[in-house]
């Protein structure tokens, strides 16, 4: 037995290193075929260059070779490296049309800041010609300032560059239509992260179909460095629990990444060979952050466009803009299960042992505010819910006995039902600006409470006019 084990090792490697040979010394598996060369319209000539990274091995010796030909359609990316380079990949759908709208919400999610820290490259993956045209003309109205200020750059990869989509293995027992889709979309991803290994010092990759929380870089970048600070290895954080949605990378890995990509195109679904590349990095357990940064929102999928329903359900909607506020209450607090944790974003929450009545968590704006809307969450799977409280709006601030800011006065907006509150279209009640929000118990229990989540929308508040 052990002589046929050695056997098969032994065979094995040849059969990796022959492969890796015929790769880098074909043009087949590069270069693909040769195919009669599709008509293309001046305005989508051009060749792009990538930057070439030199933080991997396999591009500083040019191990490997991953010869592909760019298209650039629009725009163009900075010789300057940003913070993070985003990537999306996008194709003619049967039925509807998300790439403009997902666009839409990663420019307008972010601030001026974040978004002079990145750079958002579109690989528009379809080979028909009309279909791009259409949807350059619509990026370059859309989204002119930020083409110019090369923020977006929007790529194709011709056909003849791509292997074999038909006619592959059937592995899962997948339809021959799954196995071409799903193979065609790793080569895409595979060219797409070949691109963008030096544009960014760590790369996202989104669907073309997604919306995005508000100021998910600024997130990003505080969720990287906490990660840093832990020296342990990584080779992927995860801002969404769905297929290849909010998957971020380490720009030094993506030229392996892509090659890896390319190599088994035709074995698995992109997000399991993700998955694969993870563990070989030795990263051995998945680091998933809560709540997710972006959602899936098409209802039709790329593929046949057939329905698809999938939602993330730890996507905090964007329209919750908590500001910056201290944070207290006289409840007893359980470890660090402080009061501060129900306002931030985040998986943490406030723990507190029985209240009494008249016990409160008290939110003291650092500036007045108009609160829009507003949503109180409290238990956890039916247990240690809130049973009574008021939920109130308080105006000018003040310092109590125990050195605590609180407000002068309040007005009651609701109470909690179930242990929740929702309201909207506040300032149309309550216009004026608040400086508090305080919920307040109204009757003793003997159960502990969590208050898992406090969020507030909010609108600009009108200054007084002078004098």
């Amino acid at each position: 037995m052990r002589r046929h084990s050695k056997k098969n090792v032994v065979l094995a490697v040849l059969l990796i290193i022959g492969g890796l040979y015929f790769i880098s010394h074909s043009n087949f598996l590069i270069a693909g075929p040769a195919r009669p060369q599709e008509p293309i319209p001046n305005e989508l000539s051009w060749q792009a260059e990538r930057l070439v990274s030199k933080e991997s091995w396999v591009e500083r010796g040019d191990y490997l070779p991953l010869n592909v030909s760019y298209q650039l359609l629009a725009g163009a990316p900075s010789t300057q490296q940003r913070y993070l380079s985003v990537g999306l990949s996008s194709v003619k759908r049967k039925k509807g049309s998300y790439l403009i709208p997902t666009l839409q919400s990663l420019f307008s999610q972010s601030s001026p800041e974040e978004r002079s820290s990145m750079v958002v490259v579109v690989l528009l993956a379809d080979f028909d010609v009309s279909w791009r045209v259409t949807t350059v003309r619509e990026i370059k109205t859309a989204f002119a300032s930020e083409l110019e200020q090369g923020q977006l750059v929007v790529l194709h990869v011709p056909q003849d560059v791509y292997p074999p989509v038909t006619g592959l293995k059937r592995n899962y027992n997948d339809a021959p239509e799954r196995v071409t889709f799903r193979s065609k979309q790793n080569l895409d991803y595979a060219f797409l992260i070949h691109y963008c290994a030096s544009l960014g010092q760590f790369y996202l990759q989104l669907e073309d179909d997604v919306s995005s929380a508000k100021n998910f870089l600024s997130t990003i970048r505080r969720r990287v460095e906490e990660q840093e600070a832990k020296k342990t290895t990584w080779a992927m954080l995860e801002f969404s629990a769905l297929g290849y949605i909010g998957k971020l990378h380490k720009s030094a890995h993506l030229p392996v990444l892509a090659r890896f990509l390319f190599l088994f195109y035709q074995e698995m679904p992109c997000d399991w060979l993700m998955t694969r590349f993870r563990d070989l990095m030795t990263q051995k357990e998945t680091i998933i952050f809560k709540p997710s940064l972006f959602q899936h929102m098409g209802t039709f999928s790329s593929f046949q466009g057939t329905y698809n329903k999938l939602k993330d359900k730890d996507f905090e909607e964007g329209f919750y803009t908590n500001p910056i506020a201290e944070v207290y209450s006289d409840m007893s607090t359980y470890k660090k299960q402080f009061p501060k944790l129900a306002w931030e974003p985040g998986e943490g929450f406030f723990w507190g042992r029985s209240p009494e009545k008249g016990n409160h968590l008290t939110v003291v704006f650092t500036d007045p505010t108009v609160v829009t809307g507003m949503y109180v969450e409290t238990g956890s799977g039916g247990k240690d819910l809130l049973e009574s409280a008021h939920v109130q709006l308080g105006h000018d601030v003040i310092t109590t006995e125990k050195e605590e800011k609180s407000c002068k006065e309040f007005q009651t907006v609701g109470t909690l039902e179930n242990g929740k509150f929702e309201m909207q279209d506040m300032d149309k009640q309550y216009g004026s600006a608040s400086s508090c929000l305080r919920i307040q118990v109204t009757a003793a229990q003997k159960d502990w409470v969590i208050i898992k989540k406090i969020r507030i929308s909010t609108k600009p508040s009108t200054p007084p006019r002078q004098a």
